[in-house]
């Protein structure tokens, strides 16, 4: 025989924390949108900064000590502005609006509401982790290029 257990309906503070909870896997795609429209910003800049003051520094006559460190450098920048770029495209989801969430076993293309929040937010995460990743990586090469 099964046991029967007490319940009573929500409380105002328990449906708000509920409903701040769904709020917030909503929007964690909205924060990797903004981290990376920022990471962007600065993969425009600095290459650009970078190259100014190789120019100004060695003018026409560039002389470095490690000339494939620029080229890995600039190939990391570039490597990490197309993963930032792909980060901030939109990408199609196969999502059936009906189901909101479903079992994880299920082996099937096509993603309840609760897993189109959690898949679009971890694959832009990666992509964004692996920019900033490669960004750093050039910023590295950057050094030994002087």
């Amino acid at each position: 025989m099964s046991e029967i257990h007490a319940t009573r309906p929500l409380s105002e503070k328990d449906k708000v924390l509920r409903e701040k909870f769904y709020e917030d896997i909503a929007h964690q795609s909205e924060r990797v949108d903004s981290l990376s429209a920022h990471l962007l910003s600065l993969e425009l800049a600095i290459p650009g900064i970078y190259a100014t003051v190789l120019k100004l520094i060695y003018g026409s006559d560039v002389a470095l000590g490690h000339p494939a460190a620029l080229y890995w450098t600039f190939g990391f920048w570039f490597l990490a502005l197309g993963l930032t770029l792909a980060a901030l495209t939109p990408k199609k989801w196969n999502v059936d609006e009906n189901i909101l969430r479903q079992e994880e076993s299920q082996d099937t293309k096509i993603l309840s509401l609760s897993e189109y929040f959690r898949e679009s937010a971890r694959y832009k995460r990666r992509l964004a982790l692996t920019s900033a990743f490669f960004f750093f990586a050039g910023i590295l090469c950057a050094a030994f290029t002087m």
